[in-house]
């Protein structure tokens, strides 16, 4: 069986050995720290860790705790990394704003990770973990924490001859040699390790970044140490809010009079007539009103960007040209992410009619120093300006969040939890889905129905009794039906009158039709008294028949 204390070592050698292979992140102080007593402890693998900015970085720690406490059984409900204290409560880092969209708390056998990405300056503190189990008293902190350090990346020139140099991409941290990509004049992108030689011009420039996170690369440099032809974006990502503002900045140089300069998207410049030449975003129609370029110091541009747009997210690079020079678009820029507020629920409790909610307005950008404004029933109410609300809610009302200044971007509105219900919309005899309906129903349905649901904060059922009679649904339902049998016998009956009266007009025709008789001659005109005296004879002789 191995010892404890060696499965400890190996176990934060194999975790060290992990983060260095992956290049985000390396240990300066690769030495197992136990802290604890009484079977309580927790181990870190390291207690400085040093990353670029930018970059992802993973601090790992393993604890202990006794199967059984105080006479009963001992498991833990809650686990957290926190870097402040609030009220003498530990903040999870998963609840604070710097870090939504950025951080992961990963745990399992005992053993948590705590993941930061695009590592900011900000993140630098001491990062301590926390456990608490289902006994009273039942909580253990690890001191000390972790140390997070960060640092940038720097071009470092070495000339070597007249028209030759070494150059160096250094940091403060001890990075690994391999994986680096280098800039020349913002193009000519080359893969490498962290050293370089090349051969130079006058107004050449270099830059390096860390291969896979080229949004975070050192500032250009020119190797003849005057001015020359540079470009450094001021961040490698922004994320920011939809409807409100934003700057994206830049600073240049040359040593030669500059022709032209501007702002583009490589997203946008492949709408336009010709894909190989970026579009200006001032004389973009997406974006007519809403972009300004501001230049308040020489060798600086700022791209402003107002009223921001879903379609706004992309990288936003910078170009200028010179008589004999124009800057390259192979430079990673500078990359946009537009985002929405949300209403995340942290907790409901369910009271009839009334539910006690923990909501947060929460977006992947979490701006540092802004007011909060919340929504109840599209009315503002102000018994809050911060990211978060407790309180008591009716079944009936919305809750929606913005930004104080920007109330127009509202959060979609969140409901409380209502109770099940069924109901007259899908034609199976069972479901499994929200509505259930029969068809045709008879007295036979008649019966109790019952349904459920079921979410994260528990479930509930309800049951309906449904009775079906010959009452005035069933009258109505005998009434179409009579009514549609008696228009189907209309056009039968009209049919049958149509035949019957044509038949009797045949032979009411038939009946009056003249017999032919054939003439010898043409018969003379006769005596008209003796005409008349015939007729009367005739007459005569019909009435006595």
């Amino acid at each position: 069986m191995v010892p404890p204390s060696l499965l400890t070592e190996m176990r934060g050698a194999a975790m060290s050995l992990t983060a260095a292979a992956s290049g985000l992140v390396v240990f300066l102080l690769s030495v197992s720290v136990v802290q604890g007593q009484d079977d309580w402890g927790v181990t870190h693998s390291s207690t400085e860790i040093c990353a670029v900015k930018g970059s992802t970085v993973e601090i790992r720690c393993s604890f202990t705790y006794p199967s059984t406490w105080k006479g009963s059984v001992n498991t833990v409900e809650k686990t957290l990394w926190f870097t402040k204290w609030k009220g003498g409560e530990s903040v999870d880092l998963t609840t604070v704003s710097e870090y939504a969209g950025r951080v992961e708390d990963l745990c399992e056998n005992n053993i948590c990770t705590l993941r930061i990405r695009n590592l900011r300056e900000s993140d630098s503190a001491d990062y301590r973990f926390r456990f608490e189990t289902n006994r009273a008293g039942g909580r253990y902190r690890g001191e000390p924490g972790v140390t997070l350090s960060l640092t940038d990346l720097s071009v470092q020139v070495e000339r070597k001859y007249y028209s030759r140099a070494n150059l160096k991409c250094q940091s403060s941290c001890d990075l690994p040699d391999n994986d680096y990509v280098w800039y020349k004049n913002g193009g000519n992108a080359l893969s490498g390790t962290s050293s370089l030689q090349v051969d130079f011009n006058y107004p050449d420039s270099y830059s390096c970044a860390l291969k896979g996170y080229e949004d975070s690369l050192s500032p250009s440099v020119c190797v003849t140490g005057r001015d020359s032809n540079t470009l450094t974006y001021t961040e490698g990502s922004i994320c920011a809010l939809k409807g409100s503002s934003v700057d994206i900045s830049c600073t240049y140089s040359s040593n030669d009079c500059i022709k032209s300069k501007f702002w583009f998207s490589p997203e946008r410049s492949h709408q336009g007539q010709n894909p190989s030449q970026p579009e200006d975003l001032s004389e973009d129609p997406q974006y007519a009103g809403r972009v300004q370029i501001l230049e308040t110091e020489r060798g600086r541009s700022t791209l402003r960007i107002s009223d921001l747009r879903d379609s706004d997210s992309a990288q936003y690079l910078f170009k200028f040209k010179t008589p004999s020079f124009e800057w390259r678009s192979d430079l990673p820029g500078t990359t946009l992410t537009v985002t929405a507020l949300q209403v995340q629920v942290i907790r409901a409790t369910d009271q009839q009619p009334y539910t006690y909610a923990e909501l947060k307005c929460h977006t992947s950008c979490s701006p540092a120093g802004v007011s909060y404004v919340w929504f109840k029933n599209g009315e503002k109410f102000t018994t809050t300006s911060i990211s978060s609300y407790k309180g008591w809610i009716q079944l009936t009302d919305t809750m929606s969040c913005a930004l104080e200044g920007h109330e127009d971007f509202s959060s979609p509105i969140v409901y409380p939890p209502k109770p099940p219900s069924v109901s007259e919309d899908e034609d199976s005899p069972k479901a499994s889905g929200q509505i259930f309906t029969i068809t045709d129903f008879r007295a036979e349905h008649s019966g109790s129905y019952s349904c459920g649901a079921q979410n994260k904060l528990g479930r509930s059922n309800s049951t309906f009794h449904l009775s079906v009679g010959t009452g005035s649904s069933t009258m109505i339902v005998n009434i179409i039906r009579t009514t549609l049998g008696a228009l189907m016998l209309i056009p039968v009956f009209l049919l049958s009158l149509w035949m019957r009266k044509k038949k009797a007009l045949r032979s009411t025709t038939e009946a009056h039709e003249p017999e032919e008789i054939a003439l010898d001659s043409v018969p003379e005109y006769e005596n008209d008294s003796h005409t008349a005296a015939q007729t009367e004879d005739t007459e005569e002789q019909e009435d006595m028949v």
